[in-house]
């Protein structure tokens, strides 16, 4: 939104589009609450499930803090400038697939020891600074947890979908509810969950031990509120795939457990393509920002229309330099707000840009809804 007007007069305009990367189709991240419940083998085995099913497939290890795609994808080296100025770099490929990770740019040895805005920057670069080409899908393994990544995730691009990964563990349900619930508040979909490390066969004698615990995943599924899409066995060539840089999918296709992460691959897809049919949460459209009335008014994609006078807009602002950290949101007055501008963060809020170089609100979908009927936003 709204570039210079031609005239007082003129409402100026934008339309509201989501935040895609040049040639890839879907983006499908794959996050766990906590450490430790094999996240990473469940992402490099989804990657090539995806790809042994045809599909051309991208791998974005964003866990900056710890990288897991080079020993676990059997490839290493330093990514090399795609273009003159250096600001684009090419990925590596292994088994078929276009990989970037942090890793790369580490020796065996080095600690990441970076700061929020480091992370940020470099989880960016790793989206919009990587030339991906053509994919039908680019799975991205989050780090474990709630934190700047996943949130830099759903602002930077569209999520097509979330696996959550977890194990049977009555601690790994508490720590992946959070998760389900940061994804819902970033308007990212979750597709379903995986539940890894499901008990254990002796292959001699076929007795199973229910190691980290018996919780039956359709049970886990349902406290979560999202489908099953899967259940991964504690099976030692998994282990042996990852640490020799060979995913089992890869180097054992018709072993059971590849067949397990072949039907979550196919699982995933048809999740995706369903939402993608399906009309979602209202979204905004367009939004217009009419001078002459001081008055935005937003579009929504459920055929609604709401209008909002620029000074209830920005006393509302949902901010912490508005609001502080109190937890109840008021009003807070301004003097005659002038906006400049506005832009989606992910697909999940708007961000207002105004006059006096305040632009740190990031006003939810539902909120913006939600503040439409309140007295002060009501245009006079």
């Amino acid at each position: 939104m709204p570039e210079q007007a031609s005239g007082p007069q003129t409402p100026t305009s934008q339309r509201v589009g989501e935040s895609r990367l040049p040639g890839v189709s879907r983006i499908v991240a794959v996050a766990s609450g906590k450490g430790g419940v094999g996240k990473s083998t469940v992402s490099t085995n989804l990657a090539s499930a995806l790809h042994a099913l045809g599909q051309r497939v991208g791998y974005a290890d964003v866990d900056i803090y710890g990288p897991s795609a080079p020993i676990m994808l059997g490839v290493d080296g330093q990514p090399k400038p795609a273009d003159s100025q250096g600001d684009m770099i090419s990925p590596l490929e292994a088994h078929g697939m276009k990989v970037m990770s942090m890793g790369f740019f580490l020796n065996d040895s080095a600690p990441v020891v970076w700061r929020g805005p480091m992370v940020m920057s470099a989880t960016k670069q790793f989206l919009h600074g990587v030339v991906w080409g053509d994919l039908d899908y680019l799975v991205v393994d989050l780090p474990p947890g709630t934190g700047d990544i996943p949130l830099t995730l759903a602002q930077e691009v569209t999520v097509d979908g979330a696996v959550i990964v977890t194990t049977p563990q009555d601690l790994a349900l508490a720590d992946v509810d959070r998760s389900v619930s940061m994804l819902a508040k970033v308007n990212a979909p979750v597709l379903g969950m995986v539940q890894n490390m499901s008990g254990y066969v002796c292959p001699h004698c076929s007795t199973r031990d229910d190691i980290f615990g018996g919780r039956p995943a359709e049970e886990t599924a349902a406290a979560l509120r999202v489908p099953l899409l899967g259940e991964i066995p504690i099976v030692e060539a998994i282990r042996e795939g990852g640490d020799s840089g060979v995913p089992i999918v890869v180097g054992q296709p018709d072993h059971p457990a590849s067949r397990a992460f072949l039907d979550l691959a196919s699982k995933v897809q048809v999740a995706i393509e369903r939402r993608a049919g399906a009309s979602g949460s209202p979204e905004p459209d367009e939004i217009i920002h009419d001078k002459s009335r001081g008055v935005v008014r937003i579009s929504w994609t459920d055929g609604a229309t709401t209008e909002y006078a620029l000074r209830g807009l920005r006393g509302w602002c949902p901010c912490a330099t508005c609001q502080g950290h109190a937890g109840e949101v008021t009003f807070v007055e301004t003097d005659d707000p002038k906006l400049t501008g506005a832009e989606g963060v992910g697909r999940y809020s708007v961000r207002f840009i105004w006059e006096d170089g305040h632009s740190t609100g990031m006003y939810p979908y539902d909120y913006l809804r939600q503040i439409a009927d309140y007295p002060e936003c009501k245009p006079s």
